[in-house]
């Protein structure tokens, strides 16, 4: 997590919300990423979705069975959505979403049993850290005037 964490400042430095993601193969490291949509103007661009493409390309398959994402906050429908269709079995993340979260908080996408794949979702690592890291983004924009 601390890695995620990294790559979450990268991404408040970058003027992008700070959310960080890496993926392990094992105890290899095979994807680094963080929020891009403003650079990219992408609004698929979040780090876990980065993450996601950098892990299958890296391991030259799209089902990522054997990997586990990091990722400083819940997933969002769209990322959750990705992992279950990557197959990825472990997701540990940060801090909650109250607005947008799709593994424990507002849907559970991860772990429902309609779907083909389930992951197993660990929530509140280093939870502190990274809702202050939020906090003090979303504290700065508006002292800035923007939305």
């Amino acid at each position: 997590m601390r890695l995620a964490l990294d790559q979450a400042r990268q991404a408040f430095e970058a003027g992008e919300v700070p959310v960080g993601a890496v993926i392990v193969h094992g105890e290899r490291l095979v994807a680094e990423a963080y929020n891009q949509r403003e650079t990219l103007c992408d609004p698929t661009a979040h780090a876990e979705i980065i993450a996601l493409t950098q892990a299958a390309g890296s391991l030259g398959s799209w089902r990522l069975v054997d990997c586990t994402l990091y990722v400083t906050l819940e997933p969002c429908p769209m990322c959750a959505g990705a992992v279950v269709q990557a197959r990825l079995p472990t997701v540990i993340y940060g801090t909650a979403d109250p607005k947008a979260g799709a593994c424990h908080t507002l849907y559970r996408i991860t772990d429902d049993a309609r779907l083909n794949h389930r992951s197993v979702v660990v929530g509140g690592v280093l939870e502190d850290e990274c809702r202050a890291l939020l906090r003090e983004f979303f504290a700065q924009q508006r002292a800035l005037g923007k939305k």
